[in-house]
C-alpha cells in the first residue's frame, strides 16, 4: 500500500514537474513572441517616423518655394510698375541728342535766338524726364568707368590724366537706378612725348648720379 502511494506521489510529482516545465516553456515562448512583436512594432514606428520627417522636410521646401515665388512675382510686379516708362524715355533720348547737335551747330553762326529757343525746349524736356527718374551720366573729366561709359576712341592728352574721359559724343543716362544707356566717350591715354621726355630725364638723372 505504501509502495502504491509512493508511486502515485512520484507520478503526481512528475506531472507537476511536467506541467511546470510546460508552463515555463509556454511563458518563454510568449515572452519571445512578445519581444518579436515589440521589435516589429519598433521597426514600423521608426519607418513611420522617417516617412513623417521626409514629408515634413518636403513640406518645408514647398513652403519656401512658394514664398520665394510670391516674392519674385511681387518684385517683378514692382519693377514693371517702376520701369513702365523706360522704353518711352529711351525713344525720347535721340530727340535730346538732336537738340544738342542743333545747339552745337548754331553756335558757329549768328543764331543766338535759335540757340536760346532750342536750349529752352531741351531744358524743359530734361526737367520733365528728370521728374520721372532720368539722370545724366557724368562723363568729361571723370575717370573712365566701363559700367557707365563706352569708349569710342583714345587720344593723347596733356590736360587730362590717362584713362580720363576727355570728350562726350552722346550723353549717357540712368533711369532710376538702372543704366539706360552708357555715355559714348573718348578717353585720354598717356602722351608719348611726355613719356619719352620723362624717360630721357630719368636717363640723364641716372648719368649725373654716376
Amino acid at each position: 500500500m505504501v509502495d502504491e502511494n509512493k508511486k502515485q506521489g512520484e507520478i503526481l510529482n512528475d506531472r507537476q514537474e511536467a506541467d511546470s516545465n510546460e508552463a515555463s516553456r509556454s511563458s518563454k515562448s510568449e515572452a519571445l513572441t512578445a519581444e518579436e512583436d515589440f521589435g516589429q512594432l519598433r521597426e514600423k514606428l521608426e519607418l513611420k517616423e522617417k516617412e513623417a520627417k521626409e514629408h515634413y522636410e518636403r513640406y518645408l521646401r514647398q513652403v519656401a518655394e512658394v514664398d520665394n515665388f510670391k516674392k519674385r512675382i511681387s518684385r517683378d510686379k514692382d519693377d514693371a510698375i517702376r520701369y513702365a516708362n523706360e522704353q518711352l524715355i529711351r525713344d525720347i533720348l535721340p530727340v535730346i541728342d538732336n537738340l544738342d547737335r542743333a545747339i552745337a551747330h548754331a553756335q558757329g553762326g549768328n543764331g543766338n535766338p535759335l540757340i536760346e529757343g532750342v536750349e529752352m525746349v531741351r531744358k524743359g524736356l530734361l526737367d520733365i524726364l528728370h521728374k520721372h527718374g532720368l539722370v545724366p551720366v557724368a562723363a568729361v573729366g571723370e575717370p573712365f568707368d566701363p559700367l557707365k561709359h563706352e569708349a569710342m576712341a583714345q587720344v593723347e592728352s596733356d590736360q587730362y590724366e590717362a584713362n580720363t574721359v576727355v570728350d562726350e559724343h552722346h550723353r549717357g543716362y540712368v533711369y532710376r537706378d538702372r543704366l539706360l544707356r552708357p555715355a559714348l566717350v573718348t578717353v585720354a591715354k598717356a602722351s608719348t612725348i611726355k613719356h619719352n621726355k620723362n624717360k630721357s630725364d630719368e636717363v640723364e638723372n641716372g648719368s649725373s648720379d654716376d
